[in-house]
């Protein structure tokens, strides 16, 4: 039997994705990453200075924070404050990694860039959505340093976009949402770069095993994805 999509796509075809550039005031780079029905608030702030363990070495830092509110399932969801739950704390960290390999440290100079990524409403991929969107404020931000005479040339060396793709009755499918998700025997995250080369890879049985052939259909179907959320965030730089 195959999984019939209750949203009518095929097996390869993304949700709507779009990017809202400049969504608020006082960020150095802002987006509103909409997938589908997920959107997540990406902003990115830059702050003169570095992490003690940098200081005076002439790099600078990205870090990345990720928070969900409340009302973004439905069913109301505490708010964390200082004491994050692991699902948080891996996440953050997953969109800190991707988004530092794009960065060239040394022409950043000492400076740190910090990624806040909020989910305003979820429905799956919020951690792809985060870092995809990430990417996109980002670069607005580098290209404000570029503005102001901060920087001379662009630190930014690669460009990075992630996606989710899931097993299904054996079958793949590219960009989950909720309903697919829950129903899903294997999970993936994939993130790449411009390159399509790989910068993390996530993945979980979530019931039985997944062969080696079924990986390699995974990686191909994240590729197909990967490339459009790549060309959708050139074209609004464009």
């Amino acid at each position: 039997m195959v999984w019939q999509r209750l949203d009518g796509r095929q097996a390869n075809q993304l949700r709507p994705v779009s990017f809202e550039r400049q969504f608020t005031r006082f960020a150095a780079g802002s987006v509103l990453a909409r997938c589908g029905e997920t959107q997540v608030l990406c902003t990115a702030t830059i702050q003169p200075k570095v992490p003690r363990f940098l200081e005076g070495k002439g790099q600078g830092w990205l870090t990345a924070e990720y928070r969900m509110l409340p009302t973004a399932t439905p069913e109301r969801q505490e708010r964390e404050f200082m004491r994050l739950s692991g699902r948080t704390q891996e996440i953050q960290r997953l969109v800190g990694r991707s988004l530092r390999s794009t960065l060239d440290m040394t022409a950043l100079g000492e400076r740190t860039i910090i990624i806040d990524t909020d989910v305003l409403q979820a429905d799956a991929g919020t951690r792809t959505t985060a870092i995809t969107g990430g990417y996109v404020a980002l670069q607005d931000a580098i290209q404000k340093l570029l503005k102001t005479g901060e920087l001379e040339r662009s630190p930014l060396i690669h460009q990075v976009a992630a996606i989710s793709i899931g097993l299904i009755q054996n079958e793949a499918l590219l960009d989950l949402n909720y309903e697919e998700d829950v129903k899903a025997d294997t999970d993936f995250n994939v993130v790449m770069n411009e390159k399509l080369e790989l910068i993390e890879l996530q993945g979980t049985a979530e019931a039985g095993a997944f062969s080696r052939a079924q990986l390699n259909q995974i990686l191909d179907l994240a590729e197909v994805g990967i490339r459009q959320l790549l060309e959708l965030q050139r074209q609004i730089f464009s």
